[in-house]
């Protein structure tokens, strides 16, 4: 490990060095950031953590928990923080990616190529696609997909074989009956996934790619950990919020806010959750032959809720206990995981 960062390191310096003699500019803050990494990689090997937007972030940096590294605390790359430090004594190096899976799958492989990690843990909040789960709940899949890689077609195309799923537009009209719809449908293709365990350029056609199996099973030695079930003292949930793992998660850049929708993914794929970033993250790992694994805490019922997403209400408490979760699990991660 400590060997492909530091052949990193130099095939990045090389790729600045050329980009200064093509543009002229000396790109110092690129230098003195990758000179920065460099050192703090002699430290290594690392575990990455990866959130997604403000509102968790505020869950995870009011716990306080995160002990700031004394010489380099923070490291600012591509517009995006990296926060260097320790949680219960184990090296870790935090980012907020921003929302969406190009946002996820680019901070992701930032990480892998600038710093010496040995895997990521993914957290972040999710809309509720199982009706068995409640908001509060956190969910820690063994399996993740994108949904939204697509072919939408006219209703009498045929589908290619790699096809893995269909949603026909007109079994949705209202009034029910009348099955023709100009919309046609969308038939679901699968990933194209590239790996250093695959060969160049030739791609692997998958729908799910499975976490890493050791970090999976340490999370389901804590699967009864003591959640908050309440916003404040006057609200809470009609039953305790519970951790849940081994289900599915489901990606795709879409927030959604449909109840018909959901109940499709749920009854296609047999998905737990819905979000915008997890599959990236999962596969960039996998890609680079890294450990991962994923937290989310159910936010919203994904449009099968009467009136408005509750998603302002109760993302901050989902956020809380995805937090738990998580730091649940770096405390426990033993000192094993971080040998190259």
């Amino acid at each position: 490990m400590e060997f492909k960062a530091v052949t990193l390191y130099a095939t990045v310096m090389v790729m600045v060095v050329s980009l200064t003699y093509e543009t002229g500019s000396a790109l110092p803050w690129n230098k003195k950031a990758l000179r920065i990494a460099g050192e703090i990689n002699k430290e290594g090997p690392w575990i990455g953590l990866v959130t997604v937007y403000p509102p968790e972030e505020a869950a995870f940096m009011s716990t306080k928990i995160l002990k700031p590294h004394p010489k380099y605390p923070l490291l600012d790359f591509s517009g995006r923080r990296f926060r260097i430090g320790t949680i219960y004594d184990k090296k870790v190096i935090y980012v907020r990616c921003g929302v969406g899976m190009w946002n996820a799958g680019v901070t992701t492989q930032m990480m892998s190529d600038l710093f010496n990690i040995v895997g990521v843990v993914h957290f972040g909040i999710a809309g509720n696609a199982n009706n068995s789960l409640s908001i509060g709940d956190v969910t820690v899949p063994k399996y993740v997909a994108h949904t939204g890689i697509w072919e939408w077609l006219k209703l009498q195309d045929t589908e290619e074989a790699v096809s893995v799923g269909r949603l026909v537009i007109g079994d949705y009209n209202v009034p029910q009956g009348k099955k023709s719809n100009r919309l046609g449908k969308i038939s679901y293709q699968p990933e194209e996934f590239y790996s250093e365990s695959g060969k160049p350029n030739v791609p692997e056609n998958i729908l799910w790619a499975k976490t890493s199996s050791q970090w999976f099973e340490l999370a389901r030695k804590f699967e009864g950990i003591n959640l908050s079930s309440c916003l404040n003292s006057t609200a809470c949930l009609p039953r305790p919020a519970k951790m849940v793992v081994g289900l599915r998660a489901s990606t795709a850049n879409i927030f959604i806010d449909n109840g018909p929708y959901k109940e499709f993914l749920f009854k296609h794929f047999q998905v737990a959750s819905v979000d915008e970033e997890s599959a990236a993250v999962v596969l960039t790992c996998l890609s680079n032959k890294l450990n991962v694994i994923v937290f989310r805490g159910m936010s919203d019922l994904a449009g099968s809720q009467q009136g408005e997403n509750p998603i302002a209400i109760f993302g901050p408490l989902a956020a809380r206990n995805v937090v738990k979760a998580t730091l649940e699990f770096i405390k426990r991660l033993p000192k094993s995981a971080f040998a190259t």
